[in-house]
């Protein structure tokens, strides 16, 4: 297909004004433009090459800025992004000073609202369209949303209330059997059902045809006769012991579906019935995530988000060191093959949590529980009341949606809970959705929690063995994304007594303390300093709570500054804590930190976002510095 001809699409109306039958080559154009531009960016690559079509019938049926369009979870906005002015910078996508990998209110006025967790598009959908209804307005309000974020509270919390607070919203269900890994769950099989129905077979060929001969004058006539029928035609009986409708139809939302998702003509059309409609609606599309190219086919949990590859292979580059997450795979399933009461917990991320291993040697006692945190938090409680060990592994960023449960059910009753948090710190290209920088903060304040940091892999396994061992109450891990200095683990793991640091060498000056991955920087400002002649203490505080406070308060009697190094915002973080402490004993040694200043941090390169914002050696040297003159 010939896409050499095409204009320049920079904006929605250009798109609007190019001939239907030049969208099959625009979205293979997209397609294009894609695999090569996301190969030296990295990026999230299946989930767009899933939705190309959909998003040209999208744009080419409503009006943006005035309609809106709510994503879920946005990180498939990435054609959104190119078809509303940014072509010329979709090359920028996720690198510093260039466009958010998600979308982002501040970024374009096409982008009504932006977000980076799952499960948030439709209660955010029915605001806009219940503050148009007060308002009087008449524009269109659409959420795209995956069929994984229907395994969220926060998506049937919403379905719950859209029939009795508005009467025109629109609702896409993209099925495409994933999120980040296969999907799983009661909800997954339900849509899995629909769409694989022999009689739904039938349909999907005929769909096309069919939309074509009713969707103009006779549109409404086909609503009123046939789409009741047709649903329950291609719905499995064994799914319908009566003739009532599908699970939409009971919240109030009229179901429509399932189509193909990547027949332009078919979409513009249902899309122009759709928008037609007084009463809230939810369209069921068939897509496949990572259409159009083939690696992305074969592995649709690798090319969901990847860093850079090769077009022609799809290979990435090869490391020479296990990451955390791998570290932290490897050792919770040796464990559980000697521990039967161990158990791993995941909310749809086997992958990026290092848990795949565990979940093809343990299947039995691994359980991914979907993108559903704060069922994952009680689940785990529960587990916990029966004497299972459970390891509750999800990103920093998203535990937080699980913060009601840590206090109320795991810290009150006093759970013996292994919360392990993956991407504690910066999460570099990610950006602000995704950096793990609040959870020092967010646990430093609950009773009992034991928390800590390790600074290399070997004391991450110690770390994780001496979880594995604690049964007095609620205890978690924050470790970093990627790769750590490269210390394997030995042989046979330590257990570590809870609260006692490491003190690396003496001295009477200054006293480092550079806690888990900011540890290298401290050991670097140590023989910076004591190259101007000072005498530099180097700790490894290992335990943020409880806080060795016997080893730093000896320490903060003896030298002139304390500083202490975090992966963390400062606010009521590590430092924060120390300086807390010594308060409360009469200590007033000054403390300097470093960390991350009280605003989201944007996205771009650890290297690059640690020197914007003072992380960096230099820094913790001047500062050091500033404070001995004074």
């Amino acid at each position: 297909m010939d896409t050499t001809e095409l204009p320049a699409i920079n904006s929605p109306a250009d798109l609007k004004a190019l001939p239907l039958e030049k969208l099959p080559a625009l979205a293979e154009k997209i397609r294009k433009t894609l695999i090569e531009t996301l190969s030296q960016t990295g990026g999230h690559l299946g989930p767009n090459l899933g939705v190309v079509e959909l998003t040209l019938a999208l744009h080419r049926v409503f009006d943006t800025p005035k309609d809106r369009f709510v994503f879920d979870v946005a990180h498939q906005g990435y054609i959104h992004k190119m078809l509303t002015g940014r072509w010329d910078k979709i090359h920028t996508i996720r690198q510093h000073d260039g466009l958010n990998g998600f979308l982002l209110r501040t970024e374009s006025e096409h982008d009504c609202y932006g977000a980076g967790h799952a499960g948030t598009a439709l209660s955010a959908a029915l605001g806009m369209a219940t503050a148009r209804d007060l308002s009087g307005g008449d524009e269109s309000v659409v959420c795209v949303a995956g069929d994984a974020a229907f395994t969220c509270g926060p998506v049937f919390e919403a379905m719950n209330n859209i029939a009795a607070h508005t009467k025109r919203l629109i609702i896409v269900l993209n099925d495409n059997e994933w999120s980040i890994d296969r999907n799983v769950g009661a909800i997954a099989k339900y849509f899995n059902a629909i769409a694989t129905n022999p009689g739904y077979a039938s349909l999907h060929q005929k769909a096309a045809r069919l939309f074509e001969f009713v969707l103009g004058e006779n549109a409404r006539k086909f609503a009123e006769k046939v789409e009741g029928k047709a649903k329950n035609i291609i719905l499995p009986q064994s799914e319908t012991p009566t003739n009532r409708s599908v699970l939409f139809d009971e919240f109030g939302i009229r179901y429509y579906g399932p189509i193909d998702g990547h027949d332009i003509p078919l979409l513009i059309q249902t899309f122009e019935f759709l928008k037609t409609q007084n009463e809230p609606v939810i369209l069921h599309i068939i897509t496949e995530k990572g259409r159009g190219y083939k690696p992305a086919l074969d592995d649709p949990l690798k090319f969901h988000g990847l860093g850079k590859y090769n077009v022609e292979t799809g290979e990435t580059a090869a490391t020479d060191k296990p990451t955390y997450s791998q570290v932290f795979g490897r050792a919770v399933t040796d464990f559980a093959k000697d521990d039967e009461k161990i158990v791993a917990i995941t909310g749809a991320m086997p992958g990026g949590t290092g848990l795949s291993v565990f979940k093809k040697e343990l299947p039995d006692r691994y359980f991914d529980v979907g993108i559903a945190e704060e069922h994952a938090a009680l689940f785990a409680c529960g587990l916990a009341t029966r004497g299972i060990k459970p390891f509750l592994t999800i990103y920093s960023t998203f535990m937080q949606r699980a913060f009601d449960m840590i206090v109320h059910d795991m810290a009150i009753q006093n759970l013996p809970v292994r919360m392990c948090m993956d991407r504690g710190g910066l999460s570099g290209d990610d950006g602000p959705t995704h950096h793990g920088l609040f959870d020092i903060a967010y646990l430093r304040g609950i009773p009992g929690i034991v928390h800590m940091q390790p600074r290399n892999e070997d004391e991450f396994v110690d770390m994780l063995w001496t979880m594995a061992n604690y049964d007095k109450g609620p205890i978690a891990i924050r470790y970093p994304r990627g790769n750590g200095p490269g210390v394997m683990p030995k042989e046979r793991p330590a257990l570590l007594e809870i609260g006692k640091a490491e003190v690396i060498s003496d001295g009477s000056d200054v006293a480092l303390i550079g806690l888990g991955d900011m540890f290298p920087i401290a050991e670097a400002a140590k023989k910076e300093l004591e190259a101007k002649g000072l005498s530099v203490a180097l700790i490894n505080p290992r335990w943020i709570k409880p806080l060795d406070m016997t080893c730093i308060s000896s320490f903060a009697n003896k030298v002139k500054v304390v500083c202490t190094l975090e992966d963390h915002v400062l606010r009521n973080g590590f430092g924060a804590g120390v300086i807390e402490e010594l308060s409360d004993a009469g200590i007033h040694t000054p403390v300097i930190r470093i960390g991350w200043p009280d605003q989201f941090v944007e996205h771009g390169t650890p290297s690059i976002l640690r020197k914007k914002h003072g992380l960096t050696v230099e820094n913790c040297v001047a500062k050091v510095l500033a404070a001995l003159k004074k």
